[in-house]
């Protein structure tokens, strides 16, 4: 190693650990809320101490966890749904171009509806289990399937590949990276109708015991209630999906500095 190596080296400041920007990041959070809490009433920002309190006896009845598997599993099964019905509906719209031009102007449509309404939809068509992820799974495929290079069709045909063959050698490398895109979306937007669906007509999940608690002006409660969730997808996004999405695309060269 060279001298100018090594004083370009040493002249670089050192990278901060990403868990410890993160961690910095919480305590000046924290911090920021305790410091607001003192200066207001309870039932407008209730202290840091105050909610955590809360959601110990919550978890302690039973009442939390029992809430978050509920609505959990209601955006899991309209998930799912809209992946079974999404997938296909996005390859045969991309695969067919006759059929893609002509239910084109439809999706953009779907995807512009807010959350609100499609929480009434859902409560009206699907019961509480929300299958307002398909028009974002359904047109990610439907882009992903676009994108396939003709020339790998092509070439699969030339081979004599069945459909079946050419589907999984050639259509799903490419719309995969375009369905987890979609697939992340929909759900992070799954879960929000389904809170707004449960304010409007549940007797049980999330939004249900948010919906009680402002009701009743119990701040700690709703605190409580909106961290809990909030650290649930956090868990979901860092822990499950973003080192499954590094797992299955880590062919991919990362360009970001």
């Amino acid at each position: 190693m060279s001298a100018a190596t090594v004083v370009a080296a040493a002249g670089r400041p050192a990278r901060v650990p990403l868990i410890v920007q993160r961690l910095a990041l919480a305590l000046l959070l924290l911090g920021a809320w305790w410091l607001i809490s003192l200066a207001v009433p309870p039932y407008v920002l209730p202290q840091p101490e105050r909610v955590f309190a809360r959601i110990v006896q919550l978890t302690q009845s039973g009442d939390l966890p029992i809430n978050l598997l509920t609505t959990l599993g209601r955006v899991l099964a309209g998930f799912a749904l809209a992946v079974a019905i999404g997938v296909p509906g996005g390859i045969l719209l991309g695969s067919h171009r006759a059929l893609g031009t002509f239910f084109e102007p439809v999706l953009p449509v779907l995807n512009t509806v807010s959350s609100a309404i499609w929480a009434i939809f859902a409560i009206i068509w699907f019961g509480l289990s929300p299958m307002t992820a398909f028009p974002l799974i359904v047109t990610n495929v439907w882009q992903g399937t676009q994108a396939v290079n003709a020339d790998y069709v092509e070439l699969a045909q030339a081979l004599r590949f069945s459909r079946w063959k050419t589907l999984v050698k050639i259509y799903v490398p490419s719309i995969l990276p375009y369905f987890f895109s979609g697939a992340r979306l929909a759900f992070g937007f799954g879960w929000r109708v389904s809170l707004v669906a449960e304010t409007l007509g549940a007797s049980s999940g999330v939004g249900y015991r948010l919906r009680q608690a402002s009701d009743l002006i119990q701040m700690d409660q709703v605190f409580a209630w909106t961290i809990v969730q909030v650290a649930m997808m956090l868990v979901i996004e860092i822990g499950l999906l973003q080192p499954l999405e590094r797992h299955l695309f880590r062919w991919r060269r990362d360009v970001r500095a």
